[in-house]
């Protein structure tokens, strides 16, 4: 049997099964932070290795590095989550990610004081940022697992795009409070955000109920048949991945864009990238509070409306000439995106059985992973050839993905 998403059936209607009630907050929070200490990293890495004269190259190969191991590693976590519950997931992530970034952050203190040399600072940034994207994969696929364990198929876009939201927010506020502090010292920005994944690990010990792994029964455990190209999955896993590879194409080439389109300074060109970014941010979060009120929307409405104005914003980027103009395409993109990434996380909650809710949601983390690492390479390299092109190519991926999904039945909802 199968339901649509549009008609509450019994997958909808019946409440999730007994057990301690899910308080969103402390999950909301440990997100938040989690997204916030990932991406401040990005905030700092270009003028730490500017001041330890390193080439560009170091902290773009820490970057994907770390894009790589969370990729790698995001499906592995989600099963462990089903076996061992989500709760021992979280926090043994958030443990390791304290404890290397630790490490990363007194290592960078002691280069930046010349205690230790290029080299062993280069490996220090590629292996500790690996670690941390290795472990920070274990956060995604849980948190949106716990919220798939605790909410029936109608209520799941809802509390999915709040977590889409704290995620949103971490972007947005990660970036700018490490740059902030790190206008001051490099090494207490590094320090500030090591400090927020342990704040995070004490939020999820306390603040969360101990439940057992969805996988245990009393009988033989149920056999997890999710795999990495699960039919199921692969609509939520092909709208993560052009998802993520169109938000990471538009970070990582907005201040190229802004000096080479506009005519502008380094300076004036960052602080137009900055404030692009910033209108992602906010865009993001006013578009998930109309998933989070909106309930009775289908979720592949939301997928092909979201996609149908990213893929309008990223193409207009290409008749940009001005400040305002590009603020306002990349909000508009954003503002389609936020429809875009709850979506396609309650879909695959929708798509699979209780005791598979994390190797879902590692799947479709993995393809997420797989954008971030393939995305920003491949727009660089289009972007020396046509500054356009990266722009034409993910909106018309996303144009694609918003005629395909509407044109497509609606996925049936596991009971």
């Amino acid at each position: 049997m199968s339901a649509d998403l549009t008609t509450p059936g019994p997958a909808a209607t019946t409440p999730p099964a007994a057990g301690p009630a899910l308080r969103l907050t402390p999950l909301l929070f440990a997100a938040l932070a989690g997204t916030m200490a990932m991406m401040a990293y990005v905030a700092v890495i270009g003028p730490a290795a500017r001041q330890l004269g390193l080439p560009e190259w170091v902290a773009g190969l820490s970057i994907t590095a770390g894009g790589f191991f969370w990729m790698a590693l995001a499906r592995w976590w989600g099963g462990v989550s089903d076996r061992h519950g989500r709760k021992r997931v979280l926090l043994a992530g958030f443990c390791v990610f304290t404890l290397t970034y630790l490490v990363l952050a007194v290592g960078i203190d002691l280069a930046l004081h010349q205690k230790i040399g290029a080299l062993a600072a280069t490996v220090l940034l590629i292996a500790t940022r690996s670690l941390i994207g290795g472990f920070y994969a274990a956060v995604p696929p849980s948190a949106a697992a716990f919220i798939a364990d605790h909410t029936t198929p109608a209520e799941r876009p809802s509390r999915m795009a709040k977590l889409g939201t704290a995620n949103a927010v971490g972007m947005v506020a990660g970036p700018a409070v490490a740059g902030g502090i790190a206008a001051y010292d490099l090494s207490l920005a590094l320090y500030a955000a090591a400090a927020l994944p342990a704040i995070a690990m004490l939020v999820v010990w306390f603040g969360l109920p101990q439940q057992a792994a969805p996988a245990a029964t009393g009988g033989p455990k149920p056999k997890t048949s999710v795999t990495l190209f699960d039919p199921r999955l692969r609509l939520a896993s092909l709208t993560a991945l052009i998802g993520m590879s169109a938000v990471a194409v538009a970070q990582v080439l907005v201040g190229f864009f802004a000096i080479d389109r506009l005519g502008l300074e380094p300076q004036a060109g960052a602080r137009t990238a900055g404030l692009a970014l910033a209108a992602v941010g906010v865009a993001l979060i006013v578009s998930q509070q109309f998933v989070m009120r909106l309930k009775q929307v289908p979720l592949n409405r939301w997928v092909w409306v979201g996609a149908l104005i990213a893929g309008s914003g990223f193409s207009g980027v290409v008749l940009v000439q001005s400040q305002a103009t590009l603020l306002a395409c990349y909000g508009v993109a954003a503002f389609g995106m936020g429809f875009i990434f709850p979506s396609f996380q309650a879909m695959a909650a929708n798509a699979v059985q209780k005791h598979e809710q994390g190797a879902a949601a590692g799947t479709v983390s993995a393809a997420q992973g797989l954008g971030m690492v393939l995305s920003p390479l491949a727009g660089t390299l289009l972007y020396r050839i046509a500054p356009a092109a990266p722009y034409l190519i993910v909106g018309g991926l996303l144009l694609c993905l918003s005629l395909y999904v509407a044109t497509r039945p609606a996925a049936p909802t596991a009971h």
